[in-house]
């Protein structure tokens, strides 16, 4: 049995923030990473304002976080951090402002000199350890609060990328339904299906174990509560937290397994066609579960006890019902994208062979090309 790995304290339920306010005493100063909006129409900003100036501990929110951001952007992010002299930062909202954050704690203390690149950030290996951090998801999808990722958009390479580091695991997390329970409906949905992906693959793939296969279970019995609500478009406030619950578990379980192809083949339908990260990857799901019910299908049977499915072909037709679209993508564009994709490290994951021909192949079946 592997041992587990996860460093971040966690604290769930009604008003969570405001009864352990004195945990945000990290420091001085805080740096506050958010988007335009949702922190503060989720009601997490204030809460975390609120709780910092009963500490006693000055701050300064940085809301100029958008989807899928950049490595320019979260570099510019790091040099402010810098010039407010935070000594910690605190990330509030979903997966975008979460991984943002982890990046921008690396920059704001590896500042890109002769001897720290931009691009080293994907190397792990920095000379000042990142400034520690607290998480405050208003999403229940990513997970990112409990994993060492941080997902970035790499215009150079006209892709999506993620670095790794234990360095950069949230010092804590504050787990509070009511920050997602009046999200919109198909941000709702496009996140349940990130976190849905994160279980079954790290559930399926080459580096699972019997502890992660543990939590694993755990989070698909959770999620699949849930999907019911995910078609009527109905939340309660202790279901919300519960579906964040989940999907810190699944974040648990890829901070040890990591991914598979499922997500480096969604990475440029969202920075090419602008697809939601959720939904991009809610278009390879089934294909996914079906080819890997050939070499695990044993584990594919309980996913879909565990989320109350009858049969696969349920799941191609739940995730039709909750992820409509109709994008325009063709075979050339695939193609093209495949050289990519075929080279990320997950594929080495994936608990079946996947060479160039076999990912296009799975594009032209899952997009109806």
């Amino acid at each position: 049995m592997e041992n587990l790995l996860v460093p971040t304290k966690v604290f769930m339920g009604n008003d969570v923030i405001h009864n352990n306010s004195a945990e945000f005493k990290m420091g001085k100063k805080a740096f506050i990473v958010t988007g335009k909006s949702s922190g503060e129409k989720s009601g997490a900003l204030r809460d975390v304002c609120d709780a910092l100036s009963r500490q006693g501990i000055s701050y300064f929110i940085y809301d100029k976080v958008n989807n899928n951001p950049s490595i320019e952007e979260v570099y510019e992010g790091g040099i402010k951090a810098r010039e407010e002299n935070a000594d910690f930062l605190i990330g509030i909202g979903g997966g975008s402002p979460l991984d943002a954050a982890k990046a921008i704690s690396v920059y704001a203390k590896n500042p890109v000199d002769g001897n720290f690149e931009l691009y080293d950030i994907f190397k792990d290996n920095y000379k000042n350890e990142p400034l520690p951090m607290i998480a405050v998801p208003t999403t229940a999808g990513t997970g990112s609060e409990t994993t060492p990722y941080s997902i970035l958009t790499l215009h150079r390479e006209k892709t999506k990328k993620s670095f790794a580091s234990e360095s950069v695991f949230y010092k804590k997390a504050f787990l509070d339904g009511k920050y997602n329970l009046n999200i919109p409906l198909f941000v709702a949905r496009n996140t349940y299906v990130d976190a849905l992906c994160h279980l079954i693959e790290g559930y399926t793939n080459k580096k699972a174990t019997p502890d992660t296969d543990k939590v694993a279970e755990e989070g698909l019995k959770v999620m699949g509560k849930y999907k019911d609500n995910m078609l009527k478009g109905s939340f309660l406030r202790d279901e919300c937290t519960e579906l964040l619950y989940g999907s810190m578990l699944a974040g648990c379980v890829i901070a040890h397994t990591g991914t598979t192809i499922v997500h480096s083949m969604g990475y440029p339908l969202t920075y090419y066609k602008e697809i939601p990260h959720g939904r991009a990857n809610g278009l390879l799901l089934y294909e996914y579960m079906k080819r890997a019910c050939a070499v695990k299908g044993e584990k594919i049977d309980k996913v879909l006890r565990f989320l109350g499915f009858s049969e696969l072909s349920d799941v191609a037709s739940y995730l039709k019902a909750i992820l409509p679209g109709d994008e325009k993508i063709s075979i050339d564009e695939v193609e093209e994208w495949t050289k990519t994709t075929i080279q990320a490290k997950n594929v080495l994951s994936c608990p079946f062979d996947v060479d160039y021909d076999g990912e296009v192949d799975m594009f032209k079946i899952c997009l109806e090309l």
